[in-house]
């Protein structure tokens, strides 16, 4: 079975070709980071707009990509939600729109649950190792950062997640904060590899014993008054310290508590995705600690740990392979429900979601 994902709930719009056993046939990204670097953050609206001009030209990118055609495709899968209203639309209406008029299968997927089954996918050539199931999840973006278990693509657990900020967010204010521009993520990281992580203390959010939770607005308001206090680090290295030493406090906290997670569920295996999974420091440290506790760790490349449309066709596959389709009366979400709660729970329906009129 071939899965056409589509991917629009930020400001990336994607499109991909996959294989049900995750082998990715083609996957094209348009990326809006230029657009909103000025704004130093995503514009709801005009995210909206760059999808709309660019949604046809990337489903296009990769059937070319696949050299293939629309009529080899057996399913659609595409992103409801978590996400942007207004982006969501675009890649939800295009996917009704292909689905109809090929009459085609169309399933919706939870975003977060693309990033856990990014994991699966794997391309020609790759020395591709796949974790056995079940294992601890930790999702780190800029939207999200939160702990599960994952005992299947259906059966997802959510052990804990930020009380405030995304890890993702504190990387790209703090970045705000030393004028190193939009997005802040990758900025910090080349920097912090030059600096020294102990030069400037910062405060450990939330590290008492099994506390599967995370904070960083406090750590973000620690570096705001230190720059307000000393002014903006003046020179490269001192910038690099600093990024280093607020690098150093938002790693401990997403490895140590996706350790702990491993632990107390006594599943000694771990994936790390999301776009900060991207982070080096994030990805060697780690590696490090893993290997010290006999800890499996999988982290996807890191073209399929920030947003794409190849995880998305992946997790729709799954859930075709269980019989569904949600067919033309597909919703659109702006806020996850979490995941694991009980139907009809309070956790369950504490999320908006918007029924479209069909196609």
């Amino acid at each position: 079975m071939i899965v056409l994902g589509i991917e629009s709930s930020c400001d990336e719009t994607a499109a991909a070709l996959v294989r049900d056993d995750g082998l990715v046939l083609a996957d094209v990204v348009s990326s809006q980071v230029a657009l909103h670097a000025p704004y130093g953050g995503v514009v709801p609206e005009l995210a909206s707009r760059a999808h709309m001009q660019n949604i046809v030209p990337v489903l296009q990118g990769a059937l070319d990509q696949w050299e293939g055609k629309l009529a080899d495709v057996d399913a659609i899968a595409v992103t409801n939600g978590p996400g942007l209203v207004g982006a969501l639309l675009v890649g939800v209406q295009a996917a009704k729109a292909i689905a109809m008029a090929r009459d085609l299968p169309l399933v919706g997927v939870n975003h977060l649950i693309g990033h856990l089954m990014s994991v699966y996918l794997h391309r020609e050539g790759d020395d591709h190792r796949a974790p056995q199931l079940p294992f601890i999840a930790l999702v780190a973006s800029g939207g999200h950062t939160a702990l599960y278990e994952v005992r299947s693509a259906d059966d997802v657990e959510q052990l804990g997640q930020t009380r405030d900020d995304a890890a993702g967010e504190a990387f790209d204010k703090v970045a705000k904060l030393l004028g190193l521009g939009y997005p802040g993520g990758p900025r910090i990281d080349k920097l912090a590899a030059q600096g020294d992580g102990e030069s400037v203390a910062l405060p450990r959010p939330l590290r008492r014993r099994g506390n599967l939770e995370f904070s960083f607005s406090g750590l973000k308001t620690a570096v705001a008054q230190h720059v307000a206090k000393h002014g903006r680090p003046e020179g490269e290295q001192a910038t690099a310290d600093l990024c280093a030493s607020f690098q150093g406090v938002v790693v401990d906290a997403l490895v140590e508590k996706s350790l702990l997670a491993c632990t107390l569920r006594e599943v000694p295996r771990l994936v790390i995705t999301g776009g900060v999974a991207a982070n080096r420091g994030l990805r060697a440290r780690a590696a490090e600690r893993a290997a010290e506790l006999g800890i499996d760790l999988h982290v996807p490349p890191p073209r399929s740990c920030t947003d794409n449309a190849a995880m998305i066709a992946y997790a729709g596959a799954c859930r075709l392979r269980g019989g569904a389709n949600d067919g033309l009366d597909l919703p659109v979400f702006s806020r996850s429900p979490i995941l694991g709660a009980p139907e009809g729970s309070p956790a369950r329906k504490r999320y908006r979601s918007m029924r479209l009129p069909r196609a």
